[in-house]
């Protein structure tokens, strides 16, 4: 058999199969050209980190400027390829080029209070981690930081009805971390997930301020058999503020609530609110939810 004939084997097949084409359209967004994006974006919020040689801060000025005007470059076509694709309003309908360009000001201009929230996740994985050294250390090696910072960053651009871009850049991370964190989630600050892997965070999974939270953990919906009609509806579980979900557990559902100051055992399943200052822990047969009163008599529940 020669190259010609499978070459049209497989061309028949791209006639028959046609679910997972896409030919003769609008040109999607780049996968490596968002990976390049997503990555100097961490470079942009994380000076210093992310490069392969020491930045001096007689010269910062000068390469925020001109990494922050390559970003914008290479921002603007692909959001232009992503509106094209899927229109956000019927402005950017009429002027996609246009739109991309106020998309990508608008979304740079995000940066700093992006930055800011950032800071309280490493505070967060600092104070929260005794095998943390320096804050430096956290930076640098925890895949955690890497996770939340380009959630945190898809989540801006999530908000303004951009999707796929968004998608793209919290999949690299999962790819790198093992962490999936949709950019549709609403996350609080002070947040830190330990270890990490094998963390699954729904997109409509809204979280409060200092939550933390081990590998292992789904934040979930019942169930998706429903499919498309399920879409825009709240199908992930809210979190409070100040709760702490040990590793492998599970909670489901939109409807369900963890109350402030909770505790979540390790392999717990849930699909039920529970109080704030409750205490649930599964001991191999059964699950049980204590009180704020019994919770105060049962013993210590660390790892």
């Amino acid at each position: 058999m020669k190259i010609t004939d499978l070459t049209d084997q497989l061309i028949a097949s791209y006639a028959s199969v046609g679910g997972i084409n896409h030919l003769d359209g609008t040109n999607l967004p780049s996968k490596n050209g968002i990976v390049s994006i997503t990555s100097d974006l961490l470079r942009l919020v994380f000076p210093g980190f992310f490069e392969d040689k020491l930045t001096h801060s007689s010269e910062i000025k000068m390469e925020t400027a001109l990494l922050m005007d390559s970003v914008a470059g290479k921002l603007e076509d692909e959001l232009l390829k992503s509106i094209s694709y899927e229109p956000v309003n019927e402005e950017a309908k009429a002027n996609p080029r246009g739109a991309a360009r106020k998309f990508t000001m608008r979304f740079l201009s995000k940066l700093p209070e992006v930055r800011e929230i950032l800071s309280t996740d490493v505070d967060a994985a600092f104070d929260g981690d005794p095998a943390a050294k320096s804050k430096d250390e956290v930076i640098v090696s925890y895949p955690f930081i890497e996770a939340i910072a380009v959630q945190r960053l898809a989540h801006v651009l999530y908000g303004e009805g951009i999707e796929l871009i968004p998608r793209i850049m919290t999949e690299w991370a999962h790819s790198r971390t093992g962490m999936d964190l949709h950019p549709g989630a609403t996350i609080g600050t002070h947040f830190f997930i330990d270890h990490g892997t094998g963390t699954v965070i729904g997109e409509t999974t809204t979280i409060g301020k200092h939550v933390k939270m081990y590998h292992g953990t789904t934040l979930g919906a019942r169930s998706t058999s429903g499919g498309q009609e399920l879409r825009g509806q709240k199908r992930h579980p809210t979190i409070e503020d100040h709760v702490t979900i040990y590793p492998g557990a599970t909670i489901l559902g939109g409807e369900t609530v963890i109350g402030a100051h909770s505790t979540i055992g390790g392999n717990v399943f849930l699909m039920d609110s529970v109080a704030p200052h409750s205490l649930v822990i599964y001991d191999g047969l059964d699950m049980r939810v204590l009180n704020k009163q019994e919770k105060t008599k049962a013993s210590d529940y660390h790892i």
